[in-house]
């Protein structure tokens, strides 16, 4: 027979914690990683960093981190921009610190569609884009 306990919750005394963003810096252009960044320079970070991995590419990542680019290579201006505009929402959304993504716009050139828009995190606004090849 397996013991059983009753235990009882005041939801009342339950405290939310929001935890730190803090992270190792990246400068990418030395190739070093040195110091800390925080908050707002933190997310510009991890909002290039997840626009920049490949969705289940990587075993180190989690499923649900990255973006699913590659199968639009090769496919219609008409079917890129909204699939890249729906696949960029659910890639920076799975991120809790991002609460909206909006003001999308779209650049074709020859060979690519570039979206621009506007992420709204908990520490302010940042504005970011994609280039895809297509």
């Amino acid at each position: 027979m397996t013991p059983t306990q009753e235990v009882e919750l005041n939801m009342a005394s339950i405290e939310k914690k929001i935890i730190p963003s803090l992270t190792w810096k990246i400068n990418e252009e030395q190739a070093e990683v040195r110091g800390t960044v925080d908050e707002l320079e933190a997310m510009k970070q991890a909002i290039h960093k997840i626009l920049q991995t490949e969705r289940y590419r990587y075993a180190i990542y989690d499923w649900n981190y990255g973006i699913e680019l590659e199968e639009l290579y090769g496919k219609n201006v008409t079917y890129v921009i909204p699939e890249l505009k729906k696949r960029i929402e659910d890639a920076l959304l799975g991120d809790d610190r991002v609460t909206a993504v909006t003001d999308f716009s779209f650049q074709q050139e020859k060979g690519s569609v570039t979206a621009g828009f506007l992420v709204h995190t908990i520490f302010g606004e940042i504005t970011a884009e994609r280039t895809v090849d297509i």
